[in-house]
């Protein structure tokens, strides 16, 4: 049953899910969702956005997007075949039964898109607003006061869809840039896509301009306060645009096999990875300034006064001076979720103490690799 309309989704041994609309006595077929392979065992309506979930005998579970009746995603297991389905009533998990187990997993992942900006204020993309949390205005209880900066346009026919991880997934601010506000916000969907919006630091939703797209491989990256970086991902050369979005250089990467531009900490410099280590590169002399080992890089965070960085990687992070050369390194048994360098004004732990989260847990690290837990979450991220 639909959790707000009236409408029932049913699966069958046809391998066919039909949608039907209902009364109080009767209820006829609206329309039917076809792709499975085998009797399905199992459908549900998403209980927060307008999709149905399957599960088959055919080894796969499948999403539709119910306004426009079309499936949207596939998940396929090797060798056992699904019999049901959960949804949690409050977090976005869903349960998956199968031959061999069970499955607890998200459609899409949580973390919004966000980056620090100056003057105490975070940007980040919630739906299809950018928006702009000011800290400065603490009230009442609340961290802050959000501000909707502009609309994102949809790209590519995955991002109509909401609910299937089509949202954007990378965002940097331009610290480089003091007279105006510049954003890049990337998204997966179509292979890579970026957008570039410019807005007024004084009046910030007042005085948009219209975002510049294209398409990129991972995050795009600002080089200095006019300048931009993205990944070809046909011919993994580095681009180098202005915030006209004109192409103004292609540079080659000292390595074949960069998949991704993270952040260099200084203008013209980025931080190049490939497989398992990150390669510091400066854009204009073409020069690697350093190199470290570091696997499954998610992000990196520089230091307030830029003298360090923490690679953040799946199961561990590597602390860094400003030459890449490494000060420590910690793992941990559990996904590493985000971190921070404390930027306290007193207490001389500035750049000097960085705190992380993982699943259950807020840590910290110090750059002479001693650890340890500032608490445990109420809630699992």
């Amino acid at each position: 049953f639909h959790p707000t309309l009236p409408l029932l989704a049913s699966a069958a041994d046809d391998r066919q899910v039909k949608l039907w609309r209902m009364s109080e006595t009767k209820a006829w077929e609206v329309d039917t969702l076809r792709g499975h392979a085998n009797n399905v065992s199992c459908c549900l309506f998403h209980p927060k956005h307008d999709l149905v979930v399957s599960n088959s005998e055919d080894r796969s579970i499948r999403v539709w997007d119910v306004s426009k009746r079309v499936g949207v995603q596939t998940f396929r297991r090797e060798g056992d075949r699904f019999w049901i389905l959960a949804a949690h009533r409050s977090q976005n998990l869903l349960a998956a039964g199968h031959d061999s187990g069970m499955i607890v997993f998200k459609l899409e992942r949580e973390r919004p898109a966000s980056a620090h900006g100056p003057a105490n204020k975070l940007y980040y993309v919630r739906g299809r607003e950018l928006f702009c949390h000011d800290y400065a205005k603490a009230s009442g209880g609340a961290s802050g006061v959000d501000v909707p900066i502009a609309s994102l346009r949809r790209v590519g026919q995955q991002a109509q869809t909401d609910g299937i991880g089509s949202a954007p997934r990378f965002l940097s601010y331009n610290q480089h840039n003091p007279s105006e506000g510049n954003v890049l916000v990337c998204s997966e969907t179509d292979g890579g896509t970026y957008e570039l919006v410019t807005f007024s630091l004084t009046n910030a939703s007042g005085s948009v301009t219209d975002g510049k797209r294209g398409s990129c491989m991972g995050p795009a990256i600002f080089l200095g306060r006019n300048r931009f970086a993205v990944l070809d991902r046909h011919q993994r050369q580095i681009v180098i645009k202005n915030l006209n979005n004109e192409t103004t250089k292609r540079v080659q990467p000292p390595y074949p096999n960069v998949d991704a531009l993270l952040d260099g900490g200084t203008a013209g410099r980025i931080l190049l990875r490939a497989d398992d280590r990150a390669i510091l590169f400066e854009v204009q002399s073409r020069r690697v300034l350093g190199e470290i080992t570091a696997p499954k890089i998610k992000s990196v965070v520089w230091s307030p006064d830029g003298s360090k960085v923490a690679l953040l990687c799946k199961y561990g992070i590597v602390i860094a001076d400003r030459q890449l050369e490494q000060l420590c390194s910690i793992s941990d048994t559990v996904r590493i979720k985000s971190g921070a360098w404390d930027v306290s004004p007193s207490g001389g732990t500035s750049s000097q103490l960085f705190i992380y989260t993982t699943l259950h847990h807020v840590k910290y690290c110090l750059p002479s690799g001693d650890t340890g837990t500032i608490r445990t979450l109420d809630n699992p991220l």
